[in-house]
């Protein structure tokens, strides 16, 4: 039987507390507590706040981010209208980023990527390439109603899902050589794998690859889910957080349709600590960075940091947290 909207977390379960702890450490492979997610979740909103209204004030006028969010959500021209449009813009922004890979990357798998459109399943998810080489990694947008798709949100999401993204990390994974165990080329651990797609939808604004103001929004708006998640997760499982509570939380932080608030409570209901993987794993990957950047200073080479956090398929953190330190000391 589900779990009574009023309480839903597993802290109302015997062992609970144990059990929740338990899935942290699983999806983050960190030991942080759940007070400590959800006050770096807090920490994070509070930033984003910041930057929605600097460019809220750019592209729609106003400083308000109850305003921001509702023309983010509700406003007829900031959404798609039509499947071919939603797909042609996914296209435009993988031809970027497959133009600007040189410069930041110095291994680069073989597999190409390309975009198909999907009437069933998720939003947007990728689908990685053969191991023979028989078929190219995919990036599917599902273009069953095109206007729950915000024009400022495909951008991100395709440097998320393709490339520099999962195609880049789940490709050479699956390209690696030299005696590497194919559990590590195959398997997914969440917050390597999700935590290096949220690191680059702010690698892709680092590399000039948004549009403009309004894409960027778009990248602000997938921050607010994953920071929200920080907070919402931990706030049903190990706070006592209502459904409702959650729902509202969102709500007031976020530009997500009401529909995509529920399914997304609702998940982190059902698969508790999974949502904790995206945000904890960013955050890791750019400490893991700003740490080499400090050793190495001028010597600190980009495409070397990226293509180590790419070249041992996917780890733990703490295992690429010794790889990038090893790379760095080399």
């Amino acid at each position: 039987a589900g779990r009574p909207e009023d309480r839903p977390g597993l802290c109302h379960l015997p062992d609970g507390e144990e059990t929740y702890r338990r899935a942290m450490a699983f999806y983050t492979t960190t030991e942080r507590t759940a007070a400590e997610i959800h006050q770096i979740g807090l920490d994070q909103i509070a930033k984003l706040a910041e930057e929605y209204r600097v460019l809220g004030k750019e592209v729609l006028g106003t400083t308000d981010l109850t305003e921001i969010f509702s023309r983010l959500r509700d406003d007829p021209a900031l959404h798609f209208s039509d499947g071919p449009a939603v797909r042609e813009a996914s296209e435009k922004a993988l031809a970027k980023a497959k133009a600007a890979m040189g410069k930041w990357f110095g291994r680069l798998p073989k597999a190409d990527c390309v975009v198909a459109e999907t009437p069933t399943g998720p939003t947007a998810f990728y689908f990685r390439p053969a191991a023979d080489g028989s078929r190219p990694g995919t990036f599917f947008v599902n273009t069953a109603d095109p206007t729950r798709w915000g024009r400022f949100e495909i951008e991100s999401m395709a440097y998320h899902e393709g490339i520099p993204g999962h195609h880049l990390q789940l490709s050479i994974a699956g390209e690696l050589e030299g005696g590497i165990p194919e559990f590590r080329k195959r398997a997914y651990i969440a917050a390597y794998g999700e935590g290096w797609g949220l690191y680059t939808e702010r690698l892709a604004d680092e590399m000039g690859l948004y549009s403009g103001p309004l894409e960027r929004m778009g990248m602000l708006s997938a921050d607010s889910m994953r920071a929200g998640r920080l907070v919402i997760d931990t706030g049903i499982h190990a706070m006592g957080w209502t459904r409702q509570k959650a729902i509202d939380y969102f709500r007031n932080n976020s530009p997500m349709s009401q529909g995509t608030i529920e399914g997304e409570v609702d998940r982190y209901i059902a698969v508790p600590g999974q949502a904790l993987a995206y945000m904890i794993g960013r955050l890791e990957i750019l400490r893991m960075r700003a740490e080499a950047e400090k050793k190495l200073g001028k010597k600190f080479d980009i495409k070397g940091f990226h293509d180590t956090v790419l070249g041992s398929g996917l780890v733990p953190l703490s295992t690429l947290d010794r790889m990038v330190k090893e790379w760095a000391a080399a």
